[in-house]
């Protein structure tokens, strides 16, 4: 029998991962989460480090697409996927940087996107249906879907961002694609776009419209994210040896990726999840009361502008908890057994800043903000419990190349632009534009499907 998924929610029955990936969000609002993981042995994970990695891509998702993907079309999928590289640069003695940049669009999102396209297009194939993926982006998340789903027969691709808050590389990646995406420019924050999502996707009057969601609170985001932790585990990590992983979290998809891999048996000593200036999560671990933070708040490392992250509700429900898509807690998780196992800490644009300087000067490696918020993160964890032999991978998300003008002021350089970041910055955009109002919003969905 294929695996199920059950939402955190808990008031929506238990669905394949084709049903769960083609609806992005449970019909009782709450996110699709696997009732079970499967688990790899230290056999199976002792052959990791002579696989390339597409081929640990394959082996760690047909653990959830069995009996729905074929293994040769899986196979080919990932083999198409991850045709960029992975690289892990060396900090100091055993401490690394990887990068996950090299796709597409220059972001981690490219990670999941590519491969949920994949699915996506085969599935709708299959059942000869059209579907509109709605997504909210802080500032990756919509060029990534827009560029891997850009042509997909039977997609529609609408992106919400907030207009004030995105880089111009980042905007340019998704306004300036045509044919079957539309970008929307919001007058308001990250969560105002997003909670439009959500109310679109539990209204009654859209029914008639086939929605879906690319952002991460659809659980194909997260399986193809659990990736990348096993390979660099595999590449810097003896074979049983727990590893430390910092990630710069902003929504928590990324995150949640090494939560999926600890929980298939990878061994993880601590996951670092650090944050800017929107520091509910943090707060939420020390103290054990849950306060979003609206609006959210501006930072540097502008895609982790979010004052609730989504996928708090998949972190609370690993731990015996129950949160609902508002952020109401109505079962505690296990917050002693979270503490051991996660350590989160709230990052300034001052403090970024200066990571990014010191970084530089130190190891002739250059970060961008998001990747100075996952040292810094690094850094406070060290402070309080020291590494020691243990090896441990600071997650950088985004290109630095996407921020030019914030890296430029620290080390007096731009860096390199991408080709294909370059090609999209020389076209012309072409984007819609709309208050925070989910009335206009919702009438905006409506006369595009009349």
């Amino acid at each position: 029998m294929p695996l199920l998924f059950h939402s955190t929610n808990g008031q929506s029955p238990p669905v394949n991962l084709r049903a769960a990936l083609l609806a992005g969000q449970a019909p009782d609002r709450g996110l699709y989460f696997p009732q079970s993981f499967p688990r790899f042995s230290f056999n199976e994970l002792a052959q990791f480090p002579c696989l390339p990695y597409h081929e640990i891509a394959f082996r760690v998702l047909s653990k959830f697409t069995d009996g729905i993907v074929p293994p040769a079309e899986l196979a080919k999928f990932c083999q198409d996927a991850y045709n960029f590289p992975v690289p892990l640069e060396v900090i100091n003695f055993r401490t690394f940087l990887m990068r996950l940049d090299q796709g597409p669009t220059a972001s981690f999102k490219d990670f999941a996107a590519q491969m949920m396209a994949r699915l996506f297009g085969k599935f709708l194939r299959e059942d000869g249906r059209q579907v509109t993926i709605l997504t909210a982006t802080s500032g990756d998340t919509g060029s990534a879907v827009a560029h891997a789903f850009h042509k997909i027969p039977g997609v529609r691709v609408v992106v919400l961002f907030p207009i004030a808050e995105v880089s111009e590389s980042q905007r340019k990646l998704m306004t300036t694609l045509k044919d079957n995406v539309r970008t929307v420019a919001v007058d308001g924050k990250f969560d105002d776009c997003q909670a439009m999502v959500k109310r679109a996707f539990a209204d009654a009057d859209l029914k008639h419209i086939p929605l879906s969601s690319a952002n991460s609170i659809n659980i194909g985001r997260l399986l193809p994210q659990s990736v990348y932790y096993f390979y660099a585990a595999s590449r810097v990590a003896q074979a049983g040896e727990p590893i430390v992983f910092s990630v710069p979290s902003g929504n928590f998809g990324d995150m949640m990726g090494a939560v999926v891999a600890r929980e298939m048996g990878l061994p993880v000593r601590k996951i670092i999840a650090a944050v800017n200036d929107n520091d509910a999560f943090p707060r939420f671990l020390a103290t054990g009361n849950y306060e979003k933070i609206s609006p959210s708040r501006n930072s540097l490392s502008n895609a982790m502008n979010v004052g609730h992250a989504s996928n708090l509700a998949r972190l609370v429900a690993v731990y015996g908890g129950q949160m609902d898509e508002t952020g109401r807690i109505s079962r505690a998780p296990d917050l002693a057994v979270m503490r051991q196992e996660i350590f989160s800490t709230s990052v300034s644009d001052e403090r970024t800043v200066t990571g990014i300087r010191e970084f530089w000067n130190q190891y002739q490696l250059l970060l961008e903000p998001h990747g100075s918020v996952a040292w810094r993160g690094f850094q406070d964890w060290a402070a309080q419990e020291p590494l020691g032999s243990s090896p441990a991978v600071i997650v950088e998300t985004a290109n630095p190349a996407k921020f030019p003008e914030e890296v430029e002021k620290v080390v007096g350089w731009a860096p390199d632009v991408p080709a294909n970041m370059l090609a999209s910055l020389r076209l012309p955009e072409d984007y819609d534009h709309l208050a925070a109002d989910y009335a206009k919003f919702k009438n905006y969905l409506l006369a595009a499907h009349a």
